[in-house]
Parts: C-alpha cells; structure tokens; sequence
C-alpha cells in the first residue's frame, strides 16, 4: 500500500477559494499554476501524481503541463520525505563561512539517511542553491519560507529540539547592523 492509496485528492472549498483568487490575478489559468501546487504540497505533504492531476484538472491544464512544472522546480517535493525541510546554503560565501561543515552536522544530528531524512520522517537536511543571504552565512532556510541566519551548531541544535516540541521558527528580524549576530 502506498501514501496515497488511502488519500481522497479534492481541494476543499476554502483551497477552491484561493485558487480562483489567485487565478484572476492573471490572463490564463496556467498562470497559477505554482500557487495551486503549492497549495496542492501543502496539504498532501508532497505532490504524487494524484495531487499532481487535480491541480491540472483544477486549472483545465494537461497532467504534462502540471508536471513538467513541479518537476522543474525543487520546492515541489515529488516524493514524501521529510515533514520539515532544512536547507543549508554552501555556496561561496556561506561555504566560506561554515555551510559546509552546518550541513554536515544538520544531517548527523536529525540521523539522517542517505536521502537527508531521519528515521522519524519529520525532518529532511538537504543543500540548498545560494539563499540571497550572504551577509548573515551561513544560513538556513526551513520548509521552503523562515530562514535562520547565522547558523551555529547550537543553533541547529535548538530549531530540531524546538521544532521537536511543536514550535516552529519564526521570522527573524536582522538588524542593518549585524554584530549582534556574530559570535
């Protein structure tokens, strides 16, 4: 039995909603195409081909069209991994200032497997493309939307006990002034 064998793929009234607002907002339908998989990803968890297809027949587009989106795209999850997505940036500048070394130990302390998944599913480490984010590297950014900046190992350490109990990060204010981020 797979995840999405037990699953009825409709979007409720409220997701019909949005997706029609964000709909006209544009001249074709297939605009929308990213807000309704996002909306799609968010609540299935990731996009099967079933959420994949009723976004496409949501939107009156072909499942080729849908998919070929989501698949370009890494913020689409095309297979369940983690529920929280930890993205560590290693670019130059936050590789040159430890985002190698905070990937590394992200992995090692959510035990993570060949995938960046640990062993309870609830969280999924994985390198991230340069966040925009250089002058508080390393940075992080959790489930595709709050980064953390400045990443330390205590800091890792404290999201995963954090996220753990239920609370998840918030955004974080960064001063124009950053010492108070450093060491």
């Amino acid at each position: 039995m797979t995840d999405t064998e037990n699953k009825e793929f409709i979007f409720t009234e409220g997701e019909l909603q949005e997706i029609k607002m964000h709909v006209a907002k544009y001249p074709e339908a297939r605009s929308a195409v990213m807000p309704a998989l996002w909306i799609a990803q968010n609540k299935f968890g990731w996009l099967s081909d079933q959420a994949i297809q009723l976004v496409a027949d949501t939107l009156g587009l072909s499942f080729a069209h849908v998919y070929g989106v989501a698949s370009f795209y890494t913020m689409y999850f095309k297979k369940p991994m983690g529920k929280y997505l930890l993205e560590v940036c290693t670019c130059f500048s936050c590789g040159e200032c430890g985002g190698k070394e905070i990937l590394q130990y992200a992995k090692k302390a959510i035990q993570a497997d060949e995938q960046g998944v640990s062993p309870d599913k609830l969280f999924w480490v994985r390198e991230a493309e340069c966040l925009g984010a250089c002058d508080t590297a390393p940075v992080m950014q959790f489930n595709n939307g709050h980064y953390v900046h400045a990443l330390t190992e205590e800091k890792i350490d404290r999201l995963i006990e954090e996220v753990k109990s239920g609370k998840l990060p918030q955004y974080e204010r960064i001063p124009l002034n950053n010492q108070s981020l450093i060491g």
